[in-house]
This record gives C-alpha cells, structure tokens and sequence, in this order.
C-alpha cells in the first residue's frame, strides 16, 4: 500500500513540473519556426514572370504605364498576401573606357511604402526582343583549297544497314548538320553526277564548287552507288570489274576506283556504319539482283571491296584480296575525351556508348600507309570502332586521302558522322559580341513580410 503511495506522488509531482514549465515557457511564432525563404520565393516569381518572355517584354516598356500594371496585378497574384514586395527594373549601360557596368533605374513597382528590416532579394538579367544570341562558324576550306562537301543522295542506288531510313532521309539530316560549316555543301543526286565526279568535274553552277580536297559522304551504309559505266559489258567495266574474281563478287574493282580517286583528289570519304563497300548499287543495272536479304539493285563484294578500296588509296597496283580487315565481335564502344569535348563545343550530342560490329583492325590500317588522325572512340584492343585514316606516301608528310570509317551496328545515328568530321577539322565558332546599350535590363525584385520588424 506505501509504495502505491509513493507511486502516485512520483506521477503527480512529474505531472505538476511538466504542466508548470509549459505554461510558463514562451513559443516562437509559427513563421520563426518555419520561416519563409523570401530569396528562393524571389528568384522563383521572377522565373515564372518569365516563363512566357512576359517579363522580358515589360521591362523594356517601363514608359507603358498599361504593360507596368499588368507586371503588377501578375506579381501582386504570385505571392502569399502576407508578403510586401518592391521590384525596379535596371539598365544595363557599358560605359566605353570603364571597368564597372553603370544600372540606371528606369521603373519601379512596389506594394507598401517601407519593406522592413526581414527583407531578401533577388536579380534577375532580361534581354531585350530585338536581340539575337548567336555564333558564326567557321568555313572549312576558307583557309585551304577545299570546303566542298559531297553528300550521296543518289536517286537510282539502295542502301543497306541503315535500318529504319532511307539514304535520301540521312542525306538531309547531314546537310542540316553540317551546311554551315563548308563553303558548298552539294547534294549528289545520282550515279550520273557521281561519275562526274569521278572525273575530277563539277556537277554544280557554283563558282565556289572544288572537287580537290572535299569531303564526300556515303549515306548508303555498308553498300556503295555505282554508275551504270562500271557494270560488265559497259564503257568503264575495266575499272569496275574484276573477271578474275570469285563469282559473284566481280565488282571489287570498282571500289579500287574510288579508293584511287580518293587518293587523287585528297578526298575524304566518310562510311557512316557497318562494313565499308560490303555492297554496291545500281537500281537499274542490277534491277534483277539483290543481296541475299531482299533488297534489288545491289551486288555483293563483301570483304574484298574494303580491301580494294583500301588498294586504291595506297595507289597500288589492284589484286583480289578478301582477308578480312573488321572484327566482327559484339563491342561497347565510348567516345574519347576529345569527342566529348567537341560535343560541348559543337552543341551535337549523340550517346557516348555506341554498339560497335564492324570495328577496323588498326594493325591492318597500317599495311596501307594509313595513320589514324582522329580516334572518335576509345580503342578496343586492337580495333578502332571509329576513326579518321589519313593516308601518306612513303617518304611524305603530305595527305593523300582519308577515311572516316564508323563501324557501329545498325542504325545509324547521323550525329556521330557530323561530330567525327567537325572534330577532325576543328572549324573554330565566333559568337556575336553585343556591345550596343539598351539590350539588357536588370530586375531587382525585394520581398518582405507584412508586419515584420
């Protein structure tokens, strides 16, 4: 009975101290103890302001007292009714010959006539409408005799192992890529055009056209276009075709041909994905053949025609050779630094993990007289999955011809092309300088709370 006694004394008497310490303690205001973040609230109204350029647009049209008060009922409508605000709209003056940026206050809004002491504030940097952020990219071949970019958009061939595009849809996609950064960029629109190419002839009005030292892209895959001239029986069959050769893969010499003239004219060839020269087509000689897979107008020169090419751009004498130069082992593959930093500085961003079938043994590169100039990804043991092959005689230290070989798995992505040639050619970019007052302003906006002190 004494320690149920005690018992309750020990509850009254803890009770009693609790219930005495509570009402004699003082509790902070509801806003003290969870305050409100008046510069985050700040920064984050003047963004919204903006979300539709509305903002931007009012403050350079402080003399319209209609735009100001339509600023002030949206401003008024975005933040809690407890909070004051005064918001000035600044110009942003260079002054010539000074190191500091004079602001000139131009306009001023405000709900309350003192902010108080609890004030945050935030700024907020508008351009005017008028103004155009841009940058100006430098031509290759302005400095150099080149700058004219070729892309196969033959009308009469078939590509292969571009899943998912035609070679006319890949052939728009580089022109918008890379237009801006060659002198010419030209559209071959047919094997036609492309013979005359061959022939060291422009196929364009354009003063400014130079077959020497261009750039000649093959949208078509792993298969090549050919003109009619070069099928067996025809006026060019001596450089296109090989009686020799295994039947059915006759047309390797064609692929030594332009190897040669990539040797000739310090070409350089892009081969966007795959196996290079796998194919080539022709819809209207080879309307009764195709590749094994369904698709007419093409033949097969499989691995002899890399090979071939590869002759013709060593400029040596032709043989049938169909050793194999690619791996074809399922590969991973990641853009080096250097292509990285060039896809911050290009603004091209394609995924830095590529899956890569058709990689070229480098050892093999070397039986050519090739050096690798740009590594667009980082090595595989022996096999580059992408890299630009330049090619030099011996005992010369000039270019004779190169080779962008991409030899990534269907489908391919344009933007690797793009990136791999603008990072070999490295055109710088000019952005425009602004200098002229007026084109910026600057948005002050200060928040407080109502009754604070």
């Amino acid at each position: 009975m004494i320690r149920t006694i005690e018992v309750l004394l020990v509850i009254i008497i803890i009770a009693g101290a609790f219930i005495g310490t509570s009402y004699l303690s003082v509790l902070p205001a509801p806003r003290q103890v969870s305050p409100i973040n008046l510069n985050r609230l700040s920064l984050t109204t003047l963004q919204m302001l903006d979300s539709d350029y509305d903002l931007s647009r009012a403050a350079f049209e402080t003399d319209n007292s209609t735009v100001l008060g339509q600023l002030q009922v949206a401003l008024s409508a975005s933040l809690p009714p407890n909070v004051i605000y005064n918001l000035t709209v600044y110009d942003v003056n260079d002054k010539e010959g000074q190191l500091y940026t004079l602001y000139t206050p131009v306009a001023n809004i405000s709900n309350a006539e003192s902010i108080g002491t609890t004030s945050d504030v935030s700024m907020y940097t508008v351009a005017s409408s008028n103004v155009t952020f841009n940058v100006t990219p430098e031509k290759i071949g302005e400095k150099s005799n080149g700058g004219t970019l070729y892309i196969l958009n033959c009308s009469d061939a078939n590509g292969w192992w571009i899943t998912g595009y035609t070679a006319q849809s890949l052939a728009q996609d580089l022109y918008n890529l890379l237009s801006p950064y060659f002198i010419n960029t030209i559209m071959v629109q047919n094997t036609t055009q492309l013979r005359e190419l061959i022939d060291n002839h422009t196929i364009s009005s354009s003063p400014t056209e130079k077959v020497q030292n261009a750039v000649v892209i093959n949208t078509f895959g792993e298969c090549v276009p050919m003109p009619q001239e070069y099928y067996q029986g025809q006026s060019r069959a001596s450089q296109g075709y090989d009686s020799n050769a295994p039947s059915g893969y006759g047309y390797v010499k064609y692929c030594y041909t332009l190897g040669n003239c990539v040797f000739m004219y310090n070409w350089t060839w892009a081969s966007i994905v795959g196996y290079p020269f796998y194919y080539v087509s022709n819809t209207g000689v080879f309307s009764n053949d195709q590749n094994g897979w369904g698709i007419y107008g093409m033949k097969m020169t499989a691995t002899g025609g890399s090979r071939a090419f590869l002759e013709g751009l060593n400029n040596q004498a032709y043989v049938y050779n169909s050793a194999q130069i690619t791996d074809s082992a399922n590969r991973v593959v990641t853009f080096t630094q250097a292509a990285i930093d060039s896809c911050n500085y290009y603004g091209i961003y394609p995924s830095i993990y590529q899956t890569s079938t058709r990689a070229l043994s480098n050892s093999t590169m070397s039986s050519y007289n090739l050096r690798v100039g740009f590594n667009v990804f980082n090595p595989s043991g022996d096999y580059l999955a992408g890299a630009v092959y330049n090619h030099f005689a011996i005992g010369s230290t000039n270019i004779t011809g190169s080779l962008l070989a991409l030899g990534l798995t269907r489908t391919p992505d344009v933007r690797v092309t793009a990136l791999s040639l603008l990072s070999y050619y490295q055109p710088r970019l000019y952005p425009s300088e602004y200098t002229a007052q007026g084109t910026s302003r600057l948005v002050v906006l200060q928040l407080g709370l109502a009754g604070g002190s």
